[in-house]
């Protein structure tokens, strides 16, 4: 790993290197640049990612070619209603000589793709939870760590709802970022097409080792935030809570607004969005950048803001309005 006088260089080259995985990913994925922004400032926080999109947006391939960018492995977890959490987590077996042995799962990788999450029960969507909060698994009473770094995207189809086990509140909340994956442009499509039906084969250089990713991500956490940011990020979590004290978009519209770790999501996703871009210390601007990413699943509209058509990205656009 490249060795740094002081962490002002490091933040330099942190900035080229983002540019240049950029570039790598880029090769491969047309277009989804908010997306691959936000999957990138997730896996240098540190935070897990949940990818909502109809099938066929290459949300896979997206994951995919990212690990090979960052020559990180990677492994993809279909869900399906009867997957077990030995599945993800792994087994027990006896060996030839009888002793039991453990059989790692698909969690024991740097990125896991958990695709459509809520189509398994929740007894199993707890497993890879655990392994998300703890960065280990327990199996047979022995915990296991798992490799850092680890990030796992989750996706979820947001049209088909019949047989899925919609994630709680609760569960949710793990996930930094809930990140919307929308159709490409009509160019941005011919340019899909024409590169997917074609013999066109892409080489990928790998940008940036795991040992670096790690350093990186601990780069983020000591980067300087001013205080007025700091409060801005705080007043902006609390404006999503009805009380007495709420603004009038979430006393007409929230149940529920977003707890602490949104606060402390919106910070180090102001973090690292600033660093990716070249700056030193983050704004009130790279908080508002990641804010619709790290609220989006914090909020539980209620029934006059469904009737209404009232979006919950609308809303939070209101409460960045009367928080600054």
């Amino acid at each position: 790993m490249k060795q740094y006088k002081d962490e002002v260089e490091a933040a330099d080259d942190f900035g080229q290197r983002v540019k240049q995985l950029k570039s790598e990913v880029g090769k491969v994925i047309v277009g989804q640049d908010e997306v691959i922004d936000a999957v990138l400032t997730a896996i240098f926080s540190n935070g897990h990612c949940l990818l909502v999109g109809v099938p066929g947006l290459a949300k896979t391939l997206l994951v995919n070619t990212m690990a090979d960018a960052l020559g990180l492995s990677f492994s993809r977890v279909q869900f399906t209603p009867d997957l077990m959490p030995s599945d993800i987590v792994g087994s027990e077996i006896l060996d030839e000589q009888r002793n039991f042995k453990f059989v790692k799962g698909p969690i024991f990788a740097n990125i896991v793709l958990a695709d459509e999450i809520n189509r398994t029960p929740p007894k199993t969507q707890s497993a890879l939870l655990e392994a998300m909060q703890e960065r280990a698994v327990t199996a047979a009473g022995k915990t296991y760590q798992l490799q850092a770094p680890f990030f796992v995207l989750a996706t979820q189809n947001p049209i088909e709802q019949e047989g899925t086990y919609p994630l709680p509140e609760a569960q949710l909340d793990r996930f930094m970022f809930n990140v919307w994956v929308d159709y490409p442009s009509f160019q941005e499509e011919v340019d899909i097409v024409k590169a997917t039906t074609s013999n066109q084969k892409v080489t990928l250089q790998e940008v940036m080792s795991a040992e670096e990713i790690v350093f990186f991500q601990q780069l983020v956490r000591k980067v300087p935030v001013p205080d007025g940011v700091v409060d801005f990020a705080v007043k902006l979590s609390n404006a999503t809570r009805p009380n007495a004290n709420s603004p009038k978009v979430t006393a007409e519209f929230i149940n529920w607004g977003a707890g602490p770790r949104a606060s402390q999501y919106l910070v180090l996703g102001a973090k690292c969005h600033a660093l990716m871009r070249g700056k030193y210390t983050p704004d009130n601007e790279d908080v508002r950048a990641v804010a619709t990413n790290v609220l989006r699943h914090r909020i539980v509209r209620n029934y006059k803001a469904e009737a209404e058509g009232i979006s919950t990205e609308k809303i939070i656009e209101e409460l960045m309005a009367v928080s600054a």
